[in-house]
């Protein structure tokens, strides 16, 4: 970036002459986050091998963010769905905060929908009146879980607890004590019951009070062998980088006892828009599980999303161990039960995540295809059974139920590459390059005129006025009828065409090293000067049958222009190549 001097010279800009300046926002207001003194941290070395284990609180956490609140019937849309997925661990609901919830946690235990190998799990706060309801809802439950939370951070126990770090610590193990009191109580033999812990407001608790509340906790529950407590510590609301959130775990994976028999579970949101980096650094510090709703559903900013960590996995070649096979139907059933929609550019499921609109960005994605195609053929196998490497595509879009129709589509940013995929994806035509180049042109100039976007069937649409005529869209001076051709002994060929010459029935003869210069010369015959400059063909499909697309690059009267002919004779295809580039030139 230059600007004028008064010479007229250009002066290149320095960093000086654009540095930002200071805004009258408040700043004094917020304070930074504290970091956490962790000089031999390993988490930067380490990477997710597997996928950890994964609760889903979308019928939770996911819920009670919604301005409309599930129903009944949607509730169940949501816990079936999930469970297809394949989630073991499930947060059902909060069924002290009402008889909605009571009753949905009571009608899939009664109605048998739960699968013995899943666990539900439902919240309550350290009350013992809603302890007791929270328990009396899991009767007859096969694998439950109580999942008990108070707040822990200072700004709560000074403004909304007004209590001592002692107090605070107390409501976490009076809490246990009475979960599982009544665990005792009102649960028989035939429900395998679990806890879970949260310090809630992690983020902003004093690292060495949130250990001695887990730690206090602990030792009311008891964990051993066979015994796991699930401690989860909540980025309540995200405060601080993803990497300060990764020391924070590593702090408390280290320093918790018990830490064989402790599954430490990650529950972040999405407040400074880093949930999903929190979540994976957490993992590589030492986190065991994590949870999250589909599609980032929750309170304010959202819960971390499910589908985009466990679709990282996948793209880095790691068993997600959920099915997102069919993202589509997941996504259609969340909007549904959420009445919520997801955003198009939505990680792995928006409608335009596999959709490239840039020229340069779609003639990679047509060549990706083209040599993973040709790499499969090489290697003897599918394009399946090889590694997958399409430019700005992560993942096969196939992997996950959408179609290679809508990966690329055309605007007035679109180049040669996306309408020459469109066209060979959707009617087998391979377009030379600079035919490619002279067709966008084409295209690119209807939607500068119009605007928006440029289907597939109004590119074909496109296509065919410009180089196909048919009866039904007749245009051009000339209308090929029939052929033959004949070969002297020197190798000479004649050929005579029967064609409409403007309108008039004609009949032109020529001889030339071939048909295509035969013809050449007897167009000569009408007036028409046209020199072959390039020229290709392939077919259209496989068998006797099959049809030969031709293309014909000629000079006619000075002009350079492109023809097309489609036909199941390879010569007759290619004369009406000519008779197309002819046409055009006279349009």
């Amino acid at each position: 970036m230059t600007t004028p001097n008064r010479v007229g010279r250009a002066t290149p800009v320095t960093a000086a002459t654009v540095a930002q300046r200071p805004t009258a926002m408040p700043i004094h207001k917020y304070g930074r986050y504290e970091q956490v003194d962790i000089p031999d941290r390993t988490w930067p070395d380490a990477r997710i091998t597997k996928a950890p284990r994964w609760l889903s609180t979308d019928l939770r956490d996911g819920n009670q963010a919604l301005i409309d609140p599930m129903s009944p019937a949607r509730k169940r849309e949501m816990f079936d769905l999930l469970v297809r997925m394949g989630y073991k661990e499930i947060e059902v609901g909060f069924p002290s905060s009402g008889q909605t919830d009571f009753d949905f946690v009571r009608s899939i235990i009664e109605q048998d929908a739960i699968p013995e190998d899943v666990t539900i799990s439902v919240l309550t706060q350290a009350r013992e009146e809603l302890i007791e309801r929270t328990v009396e809802s899991l009767r007859g439950a096969h694998r439950a879980t109580v999942h008990l939370y108070n707040a822990t951070a200072p700004v709560f126990r000074r403004v909304v607890f007004r209590g001592t770090r002692e107090q605070v610590r107390q409501i976490a193990v009076d809490g246990t004590r009475l979960v599982m009191e009544y665990a005792d109580k009102l649960l028989t033999d035939e429900t395998i019951f679990g806890y879970q812990y949260s310090p809630e407001i992690f983020t902003d608790t004093e690292l060495d009070f949130a250990l001695e509340v887990c730690e206090g906790v602990m030792d009311v529950w008891q964990p051993e062998e066979g015994r796991e407590i699930i401690l989860n510590l909540p980025a309540t609301v995200e405060r601080s980088t993803p990497s300060t959130h990764a020391d924070r775990f590593e702090w408390m994976s280290r320093h918790l006892s018990r830490r064989e028999y402790v599954c430490l579970s990650v529950h972040p949101h999405n407040d400074r828009g880093t949930a999903v980096a929190a979540a994976e650094l957490a993992l590589m510090a030492g986190a065991d599980r994590i949870e999250g709703c589909l599609f980032g559903q929750g309170e304010r900013t959202g819960n971390v999303d499910l589908v985009t960590l466990g679709m990282n996995l996948f793209s880095q070649g790691i068993d997600p161990q959920i099915d997102f096979s069919e993202i589509d139907e997941i996504r259609r059933t969340a909007e549904y039960c959420n009445q919520m929609e997801v955003h198009p550019r939505h990680p792995y499921a928006g409608d335009l995540v596999y959709t490239s609109f840039s020229g340069s960005h779609q003639d990679a994605i047509k060549k990706g295809f083209e040599a993973m195609a040709a790499d499969a053929a090489a290697a003897g196998k599918t394009v399946d059974e090889i590694p997958w490497a399409v430019p700005y595509l992560p993942i096969d879009p196939k992997d996950v139920g959408r179609s290679y129709e809508a990966v690329i589509r055309v605007n007035s940013q679109s180049g040669k590459g996306g309408i020459a995929y469109v066209l060979k994806n959707e009617h087998k035509l391979d377009l030379p390059r600079r035919m490619q180049i002279e067709f966008s042109r084409i295209i690119q100039a209807k939607t500068d005129t119009e605007g928006g976007e440029v289907t597939p069937a109004q590119i074909w649409s496109v296509f065919r006025d410009e180089y196909l005529p048919t009866p039904d869209n007749a245009w051009g001076r000339i209308v090929l009828r029939s052929a033959q051709t004949s070969t002297s002994s020197d190798g000479t060929d004649a050929l005579t065409v029967e064609a409409e010459v403007d309108g008039v029935a004609t009949t032109l003869t020529g001889t030339g090293n071939g048909p295509i210069s035969a013809f050449f010369d007897a167009l000569a015959g009408i007036g028409v000067d046209a020199r072959l400059l390039d020229y290709s063909e392939h077919t259209l499909s496989e068998g006797a049958s099959a049809q030969a697309a031709s293309y014909i690059e000629c000079a006619i009267d000075g002009r350079v222009m492109w023809g097309i002919g489609i036909d199941p004779n390879t010569t007759r295809a290619s004369l009406q190549a000519v008779v197309s580039a002819v046409n055009r030139a006279a349009r």
